[in-house]
């Protein structure tokens, strides 16, 4: 098994899982069960979505899109928040 991703949390892992074994790609979470030992610590990189070595030319396809698709989320998002930030937004 190959580490195709790293999360930033549990939620991302899981969601790129979800699209790989869409796919027919096995995958598997590792580090999972390590978030309840770092407690509220952040659990960057102990979170990998791995796959077998001979996954790994179309599983990397998969995440770089899964990649981009949370990317733009995120800016989606922080634009929302900015915009509730401005006292001047006018409401939509």
């Amino acid at each position: 098994m190959h580490i195709i991703y790293r999360a930033e949390n549990l939620f991302d892992a899981h969601l790129v899982k979800d699209a790989l074994e869409a796919e027919g790609i096995p995958a598997f979470i590792s580090g999972e069960y390590l978030t309840g030992a770092v407690g509220q610590l952040p659990a960057m990189d102990y979170i990998a979505v791995m796959v077998p070595e001979s996954s790994l030319a179309m599983a990397g396809g998969i995440v770089r899109e899964v990649e981009a698709q949370l990317g733009e989320a995120r800016l989606a998002i922080d634009e929302d928040d900015d915009a509730a930030d401005d006292p001047l937004a006018v409401p939509c």
